[in-house]
């Protein structure tokens, strides 16, 4: 029996808010994380994931009153990122109720950072997040993909999207899979809260190429887009943030269009 496909509520929180924005960009208040985590997990999500999204770009820890919050309101497997430099700070998120602790900016920037945190906390804890944009410039280095825009590659930011790397997001994917990362949230930059679906060639592409499990994230706006991500993006879970803040399509219903097409998902 194939194993069960995830589905992953998002909270990006910055200044003890929820927020949603498009593209990365014009971020507007969601709501309150602690109860938006009880919501979902009482709903049914699988898991959740809290990212920290201006941590990093503001040189501060994780907000760890808001992480022990959100951890004694839920009873699922919970991830936190967002300003985890060290393994200090990962321990803290780990100790504050976190179940896995996720890297980005610290990882591409200290890729020893992941064999270290997967060495003390197992692989299994270690989630590597790789926010990613198209990028159309012709680079004979880099993993190139025919789009009906024309030929790209995939591009690393850090930052919360802030900092364009020049690192090809496929190969860096084997890289940090081969030091230790145990799961990948791969989010699309152009996608990012459009609506319009997720980029399946970018999650297909690092997918396919790495052996341990894989997170689409960015441009859900309705049940189609998570099928979608599982066919033809090939990923192991599915994440969104404003789909379920807004209540346009609850974690319920999307679970129950997910069954009724065939996807092996959890009650």
């Amino acid at each position: 029996m194939p194993l069960a496909k995830r589905i992953i509520p998002c909270l990006d929180v910055t200044g003890g808010c929820v927020v949603k924005g498009v593209n990365f960009l014009n971020l507007q208040n969601a709501g309150d994380p602690v109860e938006l985590a009880k919501r979902y997990s009482d709903a049914g999500a699988d898991e959740l994931v809290f990212l920290d999204i201006t941590a990093s770009s503001d040189n501060r820890e994780t907000l760890r009153e808001i992480v022990e919050g959100v951890a004694k309101a839920i009873n699922i497997p919970f991830t936190v990122g967002g300003g985890i430099r060290n393994v200090y700070d990962a321990r803290l998120v780990l100790c504050s109720g976190a179940d896995k602790t996720s890297v980005n900016t610290a990882a591409v920037e200290n890729p020893a950072l992941i064999s270290k945190l997967a060495e003390l906390f197992g692989q299994q804890c270690v989630v590597v997040a790789i926010d990613a944009k198209r990028n159309y410039s012709k680079q004979e280095d880099k993993v190139i993909f025919g789009t009906a825009k024309g030929d790209c590659w995939f591009e690393v930011y850090t930052y919360g999207g802030r900092k364009p790397t020049g690192i090809d997001a496929v190969q860096w994917a084997l890289t940090a899979m081969g030091l230790g990362a145990g799961e990948f949230l791969v989010t699309s930059m152009d996608c990012d809260g459009t609506k319009y679906g997720y980029d399946l060639d970018l999650t297909r592409a690092i997918s396919e190429r790495v052996n341990v499990p894989v997170i689409a994230s960015g441009g859900a706006g309705k049940p189609e887009h998570f099928l979608e991500a599982f066919t033809k993006g090939k990923a192991d879970a599915a994440l969104a943030a404003s789909v379920f803040h807004y209540d346009k399509y609850p974690v319920r219903v999307v679970k129950e269009y997910l069954r009724k097409m065939g996807v092996t998902i959890r009650p």
